[in-house]
C-alpha cells in the first residue's frame, strides 16, 4: 500500500482553510492551497452532523480512496482539505468521486489531456 501525506496537524488545516480558494457542491467542500512542495497532500474532515463515528470513518476511508486513485490525475505541490456535507451519508462512491472530480475541475487543479 502506498503512503501520502495528509494534513493532520490543525493550524495546517487553519492555513488552508484561511488562505486557500474553495469551491462547493452538495457533497463536499474542497479547499486547496499551494504548498511549495513537490508532493500533494489531503486533509478530510467529516463532522458530527455527517453522522455517527462509523459513518464518517467510512466517508473519510472513501475519500481518501478516491485521492489516491485520481492522484496522478492532479497537479502536484498542493494541500488539499476535503469537508464532507451531511449529504455524503447517504451517497456512494461512484457519486462521492464524481463530486470530487467535479471539484477538482473547478480548482482548475486537473493535469492537462496529453
Amino acid at each position: 500500500m502506498k503512503h501520502f501525506n495528509s494534513i493532520k496537524k490543525n493550524s495546517d488545516f487553519q492555513k488552508v482553510y484561511r488562505t486557500g480558494k474553495s469551491y462547493a457542491n452538495k457533497l463536499l467542500i474542497m479547499y486547496v492551497k499551494e504548498n511549495g512542495g513537490d508532493e500533494n497532500r489531503i486533509g478530510i474532515s467529516v463532522s458530527k452532523k455527517v453522522g455517527n463515528s462509523v459513518v464518517r470513518h467510512h466517508i473519510t476511508r472513501l475519500i481518501r480512496e478516491i485521492f489516491r486513485l485520481n492522484e496522478n490525475m492532479l497537479d502536484k505541490g498542493l494541500d488539499i482539505v476535503v469537508v464532507a456535507r451531511p449529504a455524503a451519508k447517504e451517497s456512494d462512491f461512484k457519486l462521492i468521486e464524481s463530486a470530487y472530480l467535479h471539484l477538482c475541475g473547478l480548482h482548475n487543479i486537473k493535469k492537462e489531456s496529453k
